[in-house]
């Protein structure tokens, strides 16, 4: 069931969905070689208690962590760890909060230090295809259209999009209805609505959309151990268009 929020419950909306983005904004400022993705999980929860909010992932499913932090081949669902980051890793962050009952969820890809060309091709193709779909998520619009733009600008750059994990509808809880593709045919799927709240997450691999979970149960990669990239941003859908909710 597609829950669709009243304007005061997306102006409460808004409000988790700038912590999220205030605390990645802080870890962007940290990620360097030599810093461990555990620094960046420990500065993420002190950062999400000065705000009196909760961290959405720790604990859902049984996750031990705030973030998910996936370096270079690692998809989504990283765990962090004590391991120092390297000069041209690219290491992407998923966060979220809970705050005055609603949720906020975002995801970057950042460069560590100075990176290949390829591996950046790869960051500005993936954000790229993040804001092609948002453009999409407009009233009487369809959820695949916003599915088929990311595909379009992902493909059209060499890249697949990972299928085996979706976007999703975000309120009060971190995953409602409806699942968000980053694949699939433009004019299908359900019609869009003012009040909708989506956390569109294009998930795009330098080779083959192909991915594989380690044995912690988490851990998603690519199959064939090359780059992924992750970017995501909760986006409402209003009567004037596409509003991101986690951009500062």
């Amino acid at each position: 069931m597609i829950v669709l929020k009243s304007p005061r419950e997306i102006e409460r909306m808004r409000a988790s969905c700038r912590i999220v983005a205030e605390v990645l904004e802080l870890l962007k400022e940290r990620v360097a070689p030599g810093v461990t993705t555990l620094e960046l999980e420990q500065l993420a929860v002190s950062e999400t208690r000065k705000r009196k909010a909760l961290p959405a992932f720790k604990g859902y499913g049984g996750f031990p962590y705030a973030l998910c932090c996936s370096p270079n081949d690692r998809v989504i669902h990283g765990m962090p760890n004590a391991i120092p980051l390297c000069e041209g890793d690219i290491l992407s962050i998923d966060f979220g909060v809970q705050y005055d009952e609603f949720y906020g969820d975002a995801a970057v890809t950042l460069p560590v230090g100075g990176v290949s060309a390829a591996a950046q091709d790869l960051l500005v193709a993936t954000e790229q295809s993040l804001y092609r779909g948002i453009e999409k998520a407009v009233a009487s619009g369809k959820l695949f259209d916003i599915s088929h733009a990311v595909q379009s600008c992902v493909e059209s750059r060499g890249y697949s999009v990972v299928r085996d994990f979706v976007g999703h509808g975000i309120g009060k809880k971190l995953h409602e209805d409806p699942q968000v593709p980053n694949y699939g045919t433009a004019g299908k799927g359900v019609r869009l609505k003012p009040g909708m709240v989506l956390a569109i997450e294009p998930m795009v691999n330098q080779g083959s959309y192909a991915v594989k979970v380690l044995e912690d149960g988490w851990t998603a990669v690519t199959a064939d151990g090359k780059l992924s990239a992750h970017f995501e941003h909760t986006v409402a859908i209003t009567d004037n268009g596409p509003e991101i909710l986690t951009r500062l």
